[in-house]
This record gives structure tokens, sequence and C-alpha cells, in this order.
């Protein structure tokens, strides 16, 4: 990949039963007692929040990257934004491959946190956020980590002489089998929970790919566990203690995952992960899907056909595990233009993937734009941000697919 006031939004973690109350002893027969104040109720043990978080919030959003969070001048255009538009929340960059975006007081967190600077002034961003009715989102890249990979080798994917493996870019992760590498990740979201955030979005929820021309992966500690189950292990330890703090617990997901009915080679599949988070996040972007996917020739040139196909999956597997939560999907929407491929994108390719998402049954959906700059598709942008779902049995009415840009007369 390539992700109103606040206090109605952060849903308060689950309280435990009040205790029970005492017995009263009344054996027949038995002398009378002095009555005496009864004992205070024994604190009851703190119960894990596993329950997924029912929500019907609409969250419209726009992805935010390490060096623009940095910026005081970029966030105020940003929340700018969000002040004349349907845009609702902002995905921050807390937790990247460059290393940490913030400062920790926490040892094991901080010893982890790179040299690519951090956001000025954590708190005061997102209680501007929050005052401009803005919904504050932590994105925490979670296993392409190649800050901890170097300080910490011993946590990484190996090759299978025991050196360290990289990827096709040279970068080296650290595994996803690893409880130590989970406790770092976790320790950063509850950071980012006790900040004010009230999502937690962990992205690269998975391993890299297995490409025939890289070498091998060797997980030393995987214990015979296969890729889809660590991925869900670690999420049913991180959600509990993300909830506890009061925060969701969302994921970064590939688009195929919607679609493919087993796991993905990086271990991503849809009925192990989405009945143990808040949100799935799925990446449909048109521009990433092969020629041919779904029977469509060019699929960056269909943006409504690709969501709608896509996130009509989704929900459809979603119903089958008794999930029907309105805001359980939510979509990220493609804000960019890849290298020689039309149409260039732009409104009114934003506009056909949001009818997608609202024709698929879903109201929520985050723009991604790797720069952040979303200036060009403020003109599909509503003015305030409004139900549109429909029904899922609703019948729809796919746009006209537009000629490739070869083909346009006078091209």
């Amino acid at each position: 990949m390539r992700s109103l006031l606040f206090a109605s939004l952060a849903a308060l973690a689950c309280e435990p039963n009040a205790s029970a109350r005492a017995s009263q002893l009344a054996s027949a027969g038995a002398p009378p007692q002095t009555a005496q104040a009864e004992p205070p109720p024994a604190p009851q043990p703190q119960i894990p929040d596993t329950v997924r978080r029912a929500d019907t919030t609409i969250v419209r959003g726009l992805y935010v990257l390490r060096w623009a969070a940095q910026s005081p001048a970029r966030m105020m255009k940003l929340i700018a934004i969000a002040d004349s538009t349907e845009v609702n929340a902002l995905v921050i960059d807390i937790k990247d491959e460059f290393g940490l975006n913030y400062k920790s007081s926490d040892t094991l967190v901080a010893r982890n946190a790179g040299t690519a600077g951090t956001i000025p002034n954590l708190r005061a961003m997102i209680d501007t956020m929050k005052a401009h009715g803005v919904i504050p989102i932590a994105r925490i890249v979670v296993f392409k980590d190649s800050v901890a990979a170097r300080l910490n080798p011993q946590h990484t994917i190996r090759k299978a002489d025991g050196g360290v493996w990289r990827d096709k870019e040279g970068l080296a992760w650290v595994s996803a089998y690893d409880p130590k590498i989970w406790e770092y990740n976790i320790r950063v979201a509850e950071d980012m929970a006790r900040a004010g955030f009230a999502e937690i979005q962990f992205d690269y929820i998975r391993f890299p790919e297995p490409y025939p021309s890289l070498p091998k992966q060797v997980f030393p500690t995987a214990n015979g566990r296969s890729k889809q189950h660590a991925l869900a292990e670690f999420l049913r330890t991180a959600c509990p203690r993300v909830r506890a703090l009061g925060a969701k617990c969302t994921i970064d997901v590939f688009g195929l995952t919607t679609t493919v009915p087993g796991a993905l080679e990086i271990g991503q599949h849809w009925e192990s992960l989405s009945p143990h988070v808040d949100v799935m996040l799925p990446m449909t972007y048109p521009s990433h899907y092969p020629r041919g996917a779904f029977g469509i020739a060019r699929p960056n040139a269909e943006p409504y056909r690709v969501n709608h196909i896509a996130i009509k999956r989704a929900r459809e597997r979603d119903e089958k595990l008794g999930i029907t939560d309105p805001g359980h999907v939510r979509a990220w929407l493609q804000a960019f233009s890849l290298p020689r491929m039309v149409p260039k994108y732009g409104p009114r390719e934003l506009e056909e993937q949001k009818r997608a998402i609202y024709d698929a049954g879903y109201d929520s959906w985050i723009l991604w734009n790797p720069g952040s700059r979303y200036e060009t598709f403020m003109p599909g942008f509503e003015k305030t941000t409004e139900s549109r779902r429909k029904r899922p049995d609703a019948p729809v009415t796919p746009p006209p697919v537009a000629a490739p840009a070869a083909e346009v007369k006078g091209a």
C-alpha cells in the first residue's frame, strides 16, 4: 500500500459486570449475630475487551504522510479541507518504514525511533483536530519495519543460510511470528490510544511477497503455524489492549483479500482477520488489479466496477460470518495516478469510486495519495457528511465505460 465532537466518537472500553451481592448467612437455629457493616465488594478482575466495536459513524478521511504531519502549515491545510467538505478524518503516519513519528517515554519503544524526525507537538495536533471535528486515526506500519529490523536483527525474517532476508528494495522485515515484535507494536498502539487517537489502524499486517527471484523466507519462531494463523493471533493479542484504552482496532489489507477465497501468499485471509477487528480497510485501488481482473480488460479505467465488485464481495463474506455492521468495511480509494496508465485520476474517478462504495452498502472511505496532496480531487467532495449508502438489494446503474485515451477522437 500504498491510509462533531471527538468525545462522541471514541467508544469506551467495555466495563466488567457489577460484582455479585454478598450472600446473607441464615443458618436455622444459629445464635443471633451482632450487626456489622458489610465489607466493600472485592475488586473484579479486568475482562479483556475482545468484542468488535459495532459503529455507525461515517468516516471519510485522508491519508497524511509523516512529513506532512510534521508540518503545522500542511496540517492546517488538510484540516481546512475537512472544514469545508465531507472529509471528517485524517489518518496520520505514526510509525512507518522510517520508524516512529513521535517521541515515546517507553524505553522499549523509544530505542526503535529512527532518525526521520517527529511530529513537533503530537497532543496539540490531536487537540486541534478534535476542535475542528476531525477524527484522529493513527496509522502504524507493523511488519515492514526496516528500523526495528536493523536494530533487532535477531527478530527478522531469515534466509536458509541464516542470513537476514531482504525484499526487492533491499529492506529487511521483522517476523510476524515473533511475540517481541508484537509487543513493541502494541506498545506503540497503546501510546497513541492514550494520546487521544480514536482509532489505531495497523498497516502491513502481512508477510512480504515471496517472489521466486528472492531467497526463500525462513521463520525460526513459526513453530508450525500458518501465516494467516500468526496474523490472526497478533490481532487477538493487540486489539483487546487497544480497546481497553478506548480506541478502535482496525487493519489495512490488500484489495484482493476481498475476492480471493483462500489466504494470499502474504498471509491475509478475510475470514481469519475480519472477526477480530472493528474495521477492515481493503486497498481497492483499480490501478493495482491486473488486466482481466473481474473480466475487466483495463481495471484502472473502470473505478466504479472494480470497487463495487470488490466491496460487495467483502460485504457478502462478512455476512456469512454474521458481521453486518455498516461501518465494518471502509475502503481505501485511489487518489493518485500511476505512470503510463490512463485515465489519470481526478474528481470524476473519485466520484465513481465513492458511488461504488455506497452502492455496495457502505458509507465510509479513506483516500490514499502518497504525497497527501488532495487539492486536485476537491471538486469530487461533497460539502457535508451525509449518508449515501444504499440497501444491499437496491438496483445500481454502473457508469458508461470511458474509452482509452488513445482511442478518444483527436487524442
